[in-house]
């Protein structure tokens, strides 16, 4: 079978920097992960040190990772297909008794924080040659599979962006799995494993690594409970499979959103009951503004007339939906972002405020967000035109009320 020869689109506007972004991004995001890991297993976990803390090359491999990281891919593949596609949280649950029978046989779940870097060493190689893999393959896809976002003619570019818009070996969705699979279940494995580690060293885990570990847990938990509303994201319904999505899950989730939990092994923290207690509440509020939020504009999506959202006020718009203009989403333009960034924050406190390492994560986030709500935006004027000009109007903060 002949390649297809598509005509690129080399009118669609870049993003991410263009064609520079998507050379230099590849490069620097992979050592991005290695270098927040080393800092995060040094003593002064300074993240502006000079000369920078740098691991010798014998500590980024090991034999041992390569088979765990293989086989942990292995074993989420065989859950994927195990029963209905839609069973992450089914997922999550046999992988949570297999940890359990683990630990019950004693394996030393500890050792993963000896083994962070040669992991993350292998789940950037995987990444990489899933890349290609996606990239090669797409010239074989018909045209209605391509994003149009990752068909520019520039290889640099659309190997970033990814060419082919869902690709699939069979009915096995490679973006859809990988969105919420080895990297969402795999970071709270590794959180489990930086609190097995500090048990190790100091007899009980910490109430931060208690916190931290709860928190997190709760989070992906969540995310793979509610499935089904990963089908409407921009990653599923928009961007192409490319490096940047094959990157950000099988790295960048699992191995820079726990650095909290890694920072918590080298460097214990204190904290009094009220502290605790203050975290907790901020983190329950912002997972109530973040559930609720969501949970209305799901319910919307699948039935408007449904009692719990027929009384909301909406505009219509020329493609026939309706948009919410009260609620949740009267409040803010995006209530889910604020809730996220409300968790993220709790997420980081019980690391204490001496290092801004286990900062990264909400200062990176609240980049992120920001930078997606302005993707959102593009996309949602020139889908719906006048009806969401008249939507900014009427709901004028985009993520935090009266500042943003």
């Amino acid at each position: 079978m002949k390649p297809n020869k598509h005509k690129a689109t080399h009118s669609a506007e870049k993003e991410f920097g263009g064609a520079l972004g998507a050379t230099c991004i590849p490069v620097f995001l992979p050592l991005t992960v290695l270098y927040l890991l080393s800092v995060c297993r040094s003593p002064a976990a300074s993240v502006l040190q000079w000369p920078p803390h740098l691991p010798p090359a014998a500590q980024l491999w090991d034999p041992l990772a390569a088979v765990l990281v293989v086989g942990w891919i292995t074993l989420q593949s065989f859950l994927y297909l195990l029963i209905y596609p839609i069973n992450g949280f089914h997922a999550l649950s046999i992988t949570a008794v297999l940890l359990i029978v683990c630990l019950w046989l004693g394996m030393p779940l500890g050792y993963l924080f000896e083994l962070i870097l040669p992991l993350a060493v292998c789940a950037i190689g995987v990444s990489y040659l899933l890349s290609m893999y996606l990239y090669i393959r797409s010239f074989w896809a018909p045209q209605h599979a391509l994003s149009l976002g990752g068909n520019t003619g520039n290889p640099l570019y659309d190997f970033f962006m990814g060419r082919e818009l869902n690709p699939r070996i069979g009915d096995f969705d490679l973006k859809y799995f990988c969105e919420l699979r080895p990297g969402l279940i795999g970071w709270v494995v590794i959180n489990l494993g930086m609190l097995m580690k500090e048990v190790e060293l100091r007899g009980s885990p910490s109430l931060a690594m208690q916190l931290v570990n709860g928190f997190q847990l709760l989070y992906v938990t969540d995310a793979l409970w509610n499935e089904e509303a990963v089908l409407t994201t921009m990653d599923i319904v928009h961007d192409g499979f490319g490096f940047m999505l094959a990157f950000g899950d099988l790295a960048w989730v699992p191995f820079t959103y726990g650095l909290q939990a890694m920072f918590l092994v080298v460097h214990p923290q204190s904290l009094s009951t009220l502290g605790a207690a203050g975290i907790i509440l901020l983190n329950g509020i912002g997972y109530y503004i973040f559930r609720k939020s969501n949970s209305q504009k799901n319910q919307f999506r699948r039935d408007p007339t449904h009692k719990s959202v027929a009384h909301l006020e909406t505009i219509a718009t020329a493609t026939g939906k309706c948009l919410l203009v009260s609620g949740w989403w009267g409040f803010v333009r995006h209530p889910n972002y604020l809730g996220d960034l409300l968790m993220a924050l709790a997420w980081s406190l019980p690391c204490g405020m001496s290092h801004i390492l286990p900062y990264f994560y909400v200062i990176y986030f609240t980049i992120l967000l920001i930078h997606r709500e302005a993707r959102d935006e593009k996309h949602c004027r020139a889908k719906y035109g006048l009806a969401w000009d008249t939507y900014c109007r009427r709901v004028p903060y985009r993520i935090l009320p009266y500042i943003y």
